[in-house]
């Protein structure tokens, strides 16, 4: 392909991702498709021969849009939002065109100076102090992973990635039983295993954040028998029901306890933009050690592009780095953020940030944000008025519901709205029971979108 093609169907595909928004609403959110029919359309061995390009868009045309789970939907509720605003998008494209590989500043320099600014706009924007820095992950599982990896080498003295675990006790992790699935895997891939990972109750309504006497005294008991408590993992905004934790209280134990501490607030952390959110659900955030949370989901960044910030990010340098002679620069004092991650190789993620943030400004996110916590709360009136019971009350954009009948009955209620196509929600468990999640993240929802769900429901319901 020569540039001057290059750029005839780079007009096309732009004209295509234009004309795919404008026109999201009139189709279902979740596509209606059997397993295996993508596939079926599929040559089954690649071609010994190249073809036109022509042929390649009718068939990508005819295979892929139509069987999309359609996450840019305004009436997608389900899950977390990755969500991909416009000036995010160009931004990914120019990084695309460019296509740097940013391991290391010689190898990227403005890509990582660049990230190292976006990391201290957005540390200014949420509120933390002054001498914080941070990185900028894939995704919170990589970053809660990283944590986990230094939580691990500081208990055992910086000495597992050299010597193993063997011998070192049982490293002893502690969270809520809100936290999300990644702090398990982090805590399986870190050689520490799932039954060291202590899980404790949360204090009820209305925050269920962790119950502090409970984390108290699981420590205290894991040093009475000889076990090495290594760090706590705390939550802002967990995924089943948006649980978040005391981080005052949680953050006195951890100091008290000498312990590493992780907050995990992939999806509360953006809505910490807005003031009062903040003041209302952070205060004692500074005692943390690391932080992640994922623009990604509700700043309108594109996947993917999570950031963790570090009060003192020696300690995940001295874990993660590894530096051979090839990776080594010459003759000057720069970051180079591979030391910071796991990965070596490392995208140029700080560009949509860079663009996204000027676009919109502060202002225009956090107006998305209250929206979104508004318009969740006007949904829920309107189910509890029609009768559903509401499970959990919304935190931020969240809340659970049921309708009518047994747990079987919510799957079912789950799967028709899902089936039917205008709206898209998932299932959940809160306290043994099945529960319909609900929560409003995307980037450009109107309130006529998201009120028509309490519509929907109630239609759905009724007619089952």
């Amino acid at each position: 392909m020569d540039w001057d093609e290059f750029a005839r169907w780079g007009a096309q595909a732009a004209a295509f991702g234009a004309d795919y928004h404008k026109t999201l609403r009139d189709r279902p959110v979740r596509p209606d498709v059997r397993p295996g029919e993508a596939a079926a359309l599929l040559e089954a061995a690649p071609p010994e021969a190249g073809e036109g390009m022509e042929t390649i868009w009718q068939d990508f045309l005819r295979v892929v849009p139509e069987r999309l789970t359609h996450w840019q939907h305004p009436r997608f509720f389900a899950y977390f939002p990755a969500n991909a605003a416009p000036p995010s998008m160009l931004a990914e494209m120019l990084v695309t065109v460019m296509a740097p590989q940013c391991m290391l500043w010689q190898t990227s320099p403005v890509a990582t100076e660049m990230e190292g600014v976006m990391v201290q706009w957005l540390r200014q924007a949420v509120g933390l102090p002054e001498g914080w820095s941070g990185v900028i992950q894939d995704s919170a599982s990589s970053a809660t992973l990283s944590a986990v990896l230094t939580m691990r080498e500081r208990a055992t003295g910086w000495s597992g990635n050299r010597e193993g675990l063997s011998g070192k006790g049982a490293l002893r992790i502690y969270c809520s039983g809100q936290a999300h699935s990644s702090i398990d895997r982090a805590c399986w891939v870190a050689g520490i295993g799932q039954e060291n990972l202590v899980k404790l109750p949360d204090a009820g309504a209305p925050a269920y954040g962790v119950d502090v006497a409970a984390l108290r005294a699981a420590i205290a008991a894991d040093r009475a028998v000889g076990h090495v408590p290594a760090g706590i993992i705390a939550i802002t905004g967990g995924t089943g029901i948006g649980a978040w934790d005391d981080l005052s209280a949680v953050g006195a134990v951890a100091r008290e306890e000498g312990l590493y501490l992780h907050l995990d607030a992939a999806w509360g952390g953006a809505a910490m933009i807005c003031p009062e959110i903040r003041d209302a659900m952070w205060p004692g955030v500074e005692a943390c050690d690391s932080i992640v949370f994922n623009p990604h989901k509700w700043l309108g960044a594109q996947f993917d592009c999570s950031v963790q910030f570090l009060k003192d990010p020696r300690q995940q340098i001295d874990t993660l780095k590894i530096e051979p002679e090839y990776l080594k620069t010459s003759g000057s004092e720069v970051v180079n953020y591979s030391e910071w991650t796991i990965p070596l190789g490392r995208r140029f993620r700080a560009l949509k940030l860079w663009f996204m943030l000027r676009y919109y400004g502060l202002e225009g996110l956090r107006a998305r944000i209250r929206n979104h916590v508004a318009w969740s709360g006007d949904v829920c009136e309107a189910l509890r008025d029609a009768g559903f019971e509401i499970v959990t009350e919304p935190i931020l954009s969240l809340f659970t519901f049921r309708g009518p009948g047994d747990d079987a009955a919510q799957q079912a209620l789950v799967d028709a709205i899902n089936a039917d196509g205008r709206i898209y929600v998932t299932q959940g468990m809160f306290a043994g029971r099945k529960v319909v999640r609900f929560q409003v993240g995307q980037f450009d929802c109107t309130r006529d979108d998201v009120m028509m769900a309490a519509d929907v429901i109630r239609e759905i319901s009724e007619a089952m």
